[in-house]
């Protein structure tokens, strides 16, 4: 049995979140928000790193822990290192837990990136 489920795109405004950029419809981004969200698209850029982050996102609960995500074919390390590399770009969060680091997509995240890629109302 698959403990992989799919995590719907949340509504910002139902969850109190301050989105990072309007939709990119809506109107031209300024420097700060295009900023912001090519931070977390570069993040996404690499195929390991989107494999990650797509394991710990569709992971149940949307949690994971390192070791039940690290078989993307590349050795621990770079694991880790891509992994950080999502971290810093706000796409993830962390907590050890004895000897093993759980990662967690925040829904403000999904929620944030729904916003950014969906239609605004007045198209």
């Amino acid at each position: 049995m698959s403990n992989v489920k799919a995590l719907p795109l949340l509504d910002p405004a139902a969850q109190g979140v301050a989105p990072c950029c309007p939709p990119v419809t809506e109107r031209p981004m300024n420097a700060e928000e295009a900023e912001h969200a090519a931070k977390m698209f570069k993040a996404l850029g690499d195929p390991v790193r989107l494999r990650l982050f797509s394991a710990v996102a569709s992971h149940e609960n949307g949690e994971a822990c390192v070791c039940d995500i690290s078989d993307v074919g590349v050795s621990q390390p770079t694991v880790s290192h891509h992994l950080k590399k999502l971290k810093d770009a706000g796409l993830l969060t962390s907590e050890r837990r004895g000897t093993w680091v759980y990662y967690r997509v925040e829904p403000s995240v999904l929620a944030a990136m729904g916003r950014l890629l969906a239609t605004s109302a007045a198209s």
